[in-house]
């Protein structure tokens, strides 16, 4: 009795301590939305928490809301139109909240309020934009976030947010642009904070000269950043500033500075020295508030733990681990990932990955990891994984990747993968002719392992999804050369319109397909166009854009325009890989190469489904193995042991 007594003291003592501790590290996580970061750069390390390199975190209230940032008028982009295009913004709104109208053009250097959408996407929230780059525009990320949009982007965010190399931007490339804003927490709201004002910083502002103007206590602001009253404050940075009504033109100024040629002078906003009993009485209401809502939960815990426990419903340690280190929204979207999704610790994962040495890597940001035997790959995600992982979770077909777990550390996600031994096709393709690439049934069953894919995803879904990025180095083999889709950050759902288009378009050159340049349209027949592409790569082995005197060529165009001419038979057998090359091979070649340029029909109607595709591909995988029992076709063809090598 007396044991059971003692254990049970110990084990309600435990409980009280680690609630406790629990409760303390949500308050610290719902008071602010970030921690303030500072100088922002291209190179900023995201392991020390909510980073630069991230927008503000994804702890409020609701998943989406109305916000504003401000935005310093500066030529070109000191004009309604000008900055409500560079934004995103509604003019009507932004005229309106500026109290002017949408045929003004501002004074430089003037505070302009620009009302936004923001949302939570991933972890962190944004509004989004769209930016084409011009001939005099400045050419690199850090230039665009910090000149351009005077740092309510980042360098970070935006590589993060698109495929181009930092220093290929040219001229006519669309980027998504992320803008830093928040939505007020349960906490801010309770207080009657209603809006989250995005503010940028200029040299010469002070705390208390901003918590003036827009009639908010500098304890307030402190609070909605994590800053304590001695931080320094860097110009061209942002922070929030907690509203309880709309912003006012009244509340704007005309700088007498301009902004810092280069966010690299800091100037420390000092909170001043207003002190009083009020703030006093403050601290101390909110000390007793924290103290009576942890006696609260600890009594209800105290209450309701023992059923729990003689129930079986009590939640196991590594679950609450899980649990604290996964953000909720998250959680939600893997919730039913229950019974195959393992939530890994960082430091299993670094173990498995021999701290992701260079010996282990695949390739890029993905790692070789041996998790208790068991060998998987380990991907650093750099892009928010909500969607993602939303997708994974609904898909279950042999030939896509499948998620096996996650896991998080300081701000950056890791997913961890299926291994598959074989690489991407497109390393498969360019490898030796004995290693199996010459084989014609390897080969089209490849095709027919992706094609079956895109049918799950296109057809079998709820909604149906468009991959959007299919290439051959997003499409993986086992150990059996079976392939698998694999990378489905920019897989996104099929518009049931399809007049609709899309806000910023992205892929790989050679396998955009022509509506979705022009338009903007995610249909399904874009993935089937894509295929149509690797489809080329799997009779050729040449990459979708290739090199020929000098100059780039695109593999569709190329083979389209052999099989527009009389002879494509012949010229056709020219093009095809060299250890495909076999004397009866060239027939499966014409058939495969007359269903692939059905695939890159430009008027995507008149594209065959890829359900059509399927069939198409069965009847040729089908004539291939009669004619293989027959001894009609070359054993060099179906084997890989083609005679000609070059």
């Amino acid at each position: 009795m007396a044991d059971s007594f003692t254990e049970t003291f110990m084990m309600n003592q435990q409980l009280f301590l680690f609630l406790f501790l629990v409760f303390n590290s949500i308050s610290s996580c719902t008071i602010a939305q970030q921690n303030y970061p500072g100088i922002v750069g291209c190179d900023e390390s995201d392991a020390t928490g909510p980073s630069p390199a991230f927008l503000y975190t994804c702890n409020g209230q609701e998943l989406s809301c109305q916000t504003f940032l401000i935005f310093i008028s500066r030529p070109p982009y000191e004009s309604v139109t000008n900055i409500s295009l560079l934004m995103s913004s509604n003019p009507d709104e932004l005229a309106w909240i500026n109290n002017v109208t949408v045929l003004t053009v501002f004074p430089t250097n003037k505070e302009v309020i620009v009302p936004v959408n923001c949302s939570c996407q991933g972890q962190y929230y944004q509004a989004n934009t769209t930016f084409r780059v011009t001939d005099t525009d400045a050419k690199t990320y850090y230039d665009i976030a910090n000149y351009v949009y005077e740092g309510l982007g980042t360098c970070n965010s935006l590589q993060r947010s698109n495929q181009h190399g930092e220093f290929d931007l040219a001229p006519g490339t669309d980027l998504l642009v992320p803008l830093r804003c928040a939505c007020p927490t349960r906490n801010q709201t309770t207080r009657g904070t209603k809006y989250l004002l995005t503010y940028l910083v200029n040299l010469g502002d002070s705390i208390g000269d901003v918590s003036d103007r827009f009639n908010v206590s500098e304890e307030t602001i402190n609070a909605a950043n994590g800053l304590k009253d001695d931080s320094t404050i860097f110009a061209d940075t942002t922070f929030l500033i907690p509203l309880s009504t709309q912003p006012s033109s009244a509340q704007t100024i005309v700088h007498e500075n301009p902004p810092a040629d280069s966010p690299t002078s800091p100037t420390v906003l000092n909170p001043g020295k207003r002190k009083s009993k009020k703030k006093l009485y403050q601290v101390l209401g909110v000390a007793a508030a924290c103290s009576l809502l942890v006696l609260s939960t600890i009594i209800l815990a105290a209450v309701f733990l023992p059923y729990k426990k003689r129930s079986g419903k009590v939640v196991g340690e590594n679950q609450d681990k899980a649990n604290q280190a996964f953000p909720e929204d998250l959680r939600v979207e893997i919730a039913s990932f229950e019974q195959v999704l393992k939530l890994y610790d960082f430091e299993e994962t670094n173990k498995a990955t021999d701290n992701f040495s260079s010996a282990n890597r695949i390739k890029g940001s993905v790692y070789r990891g041996v998790f208790s035997g068991e060998v998987l790959a380990v991907k650093k995600m750099r892009r928010y994984i909500q969607e993602e992982v939303n997708i994974l979770k609904k898909i279950n077909h042999f030939n896509l990747i499948n998620l096996q777990g996650a896991c998080e550390n300081c701000g950056r996600w890791y997913l961890v993968f299926e291994y598959m031994e074989n690489g991407s096709l497109r390393e498969w393709l360019s490898g030796d002719c004995l290693g199996g690439t010459g084989s014609w049934t390897r080969r089209i069953q490849i095709a027919l392992d992706v094609a079956n894919g895109l049918h799950y995803l296109h057809s079998f879904t709820e909604p149906a999804y468009v991959h959007k990025d299919i290439k051959s180095s997003n499409i993986l083999l086992n150990s059996d050369l079976r392939a698998k889709i694999a990378n489905f950050s920019l897989a996104r759902a099929a518009l049931t319109d399809p007049a609709g288009s899309t806000t910023y378009v992205v892929g790989t050159r050679g396998y955009i397909a022509p509506e979705y340049v022009e338009t903007g349209q995610v249909t399904p027949k874009i993935d089937v166009y894509a295929f149509g592409v690797v489809l080329l790569e799997l009779i050729t082995g040449k990459t979708a854009v290739f090199i020929k005197d000098g100059k780039e060529i695109l593999l569709s165009s190329a083979v389209i325009s052999i099989m527009e001419k009389k002879n494509n038979e012949a010229e056709l057998a020219l093009f095809v890989d060299p250890c495909l090359r076999g004397r009866d091979g060239i027939e499966f070649a014409v058939r495969v190469a007359k269903v692939s340029v059905a695939c890159l029909t430009q008027e995507p109607s008149r594209r065959p489904s890829i359900e059509e595709v399927v069939s198409s591909m069965l009847k040729i995988q089908i004539d291939l193995q009669k004619l293989s029992s027959s001894g009609s076709l070359s054993p060099d063809s179906l084997s890989g042991h083609s005679s000609t090598t070059s």
